[in-house]
């Protein structure tokens, strides 16, 4: 494994969902504090951005293009770059403190996304699933911060962290009807040592881990098990991603909004970073919209 190599220079004040684009060989990614969407070309070191009125916890790419979004304020659909939001739903129009955070596609093309609830005192937070019928799907209650999705290479674990609570657990998954059932403690981490974020799972099934005010990275077994953490030159890495012509290359999202004392130590904070790794990721799914929902939007 190579050593970490700054790979965007830039300050983003909550950098967090990386998407690696196969087809343009592009990394789509968020500054949710800053309300941008990004697009990096690792080719040319271009970073293109738009901004909008609210934050967007993460997205995905569309099978015919575009991205659905999850924002503050719900699911929208976005057909190009530069076009209108299309708003889809509010599932939490009854929470407005709450807001969407992390999220993926599964590989039957649904949105697994979820919300954070900012005081933390309960549980008032949500997983939900977004099918290309537009539907709504309630999978998890009681959560504080939904972050860490993903799936095992073959479909049936699906992975889900609360990162306040410090823990990543893990679900049998259905991709027929989209069900999760039987969520058990994949790993539990100890308070004070990092919270796990963002996550991705590589082509051998092994589940990468951003730790949030830990200051490294992770890679867990399918046991669960730590097998190899990896130093970041930040605090708060957020979420990573592979990427590059052979997915080989791990692209780490990080925090720059930082107190002024942690900033000193950790200049980078708010960059993205990358590293070569030995074993390639997988092919980040899309969302897959059915043609006759798309009739049923308006745009706004």
């Amino acid at each position: 494994m190579s050593a970490i190599e700054v790979a965007l220079p830039v300050k983003a004040k909550l950098g967090e969902c990386p998407r690696w684009d196969e087809q343009s060989q592009r990394l789509h990614w968020v500054d949710i504090d800053a309300f941008e969407l990004h697009c990096f070309d690792p080719a040319t070191g271009e970073d293109q951005w738009r901004r909008f009125e609210e934050e967007i916890g993460c997205f995905s790419l569309g099978v015919e293009g575009g991205f659905v979004l999850a924002m503050r304020s719900g699911f929208y659909l976005l057909d190009d770059w530069q076009g209108p939001l299309i708003p889809i739903a509010d599932p939490e129009a009854h929470l407005p403190g709450n807001r969407f955070n992390d999220g993926r596609c599964d590989a039957a093309g649904r949105l697994l996304a979820g919300t954070l609830y900012p005081p933390k005192d309960h549980g008032g937070a949500n997983l939900y699933q977004l099918d290309g019928d537009l539907q709504v799907r309630l999978l998890q209650d009681d959560v504080l911060t939904s972050n860490g999705i993903a799936f095992s290479p073959d479909n049936r674990t699906l992975y889900f962290s609360d990162t306040p609570r410090h823990v990543i657990y893990a679900y049998d998954y259905d991709l027929t009807t989209g069900q999760a059932s039987n969520r058990r403690v994949f790993h539990q981490f100890p308070y004070g040592q990092g919270r796990p974020d963002g996550a991705a799972v590589d082509s051998e099934g092994y589940y990468w881990s951003a730790l949030y005010e830990g200051g490294r990275i992770v890679r867990l077994n399918p046991a669960g098990e730590i097998v190899a953490e990896i130093a970041v030159p930040a605090r708060c890495p957020t979420m990573v991603a592979f990427g590059g012509d052979d997915l080989r290359t791990l692209y780490i999202t990080s925090v720059g909004n930082r107190p002024d004392e942690e900033q000193a130590q950790y200049p980078l904070a708010g960059a993205i970073f990358s590293l070569r790794t030995e074993v390639a990721g997988l092919v980040e799914q899309r969302f897959r919209l059915s043609p006759s929902a798309r009739d049923r939007l308006t745009r706004i």
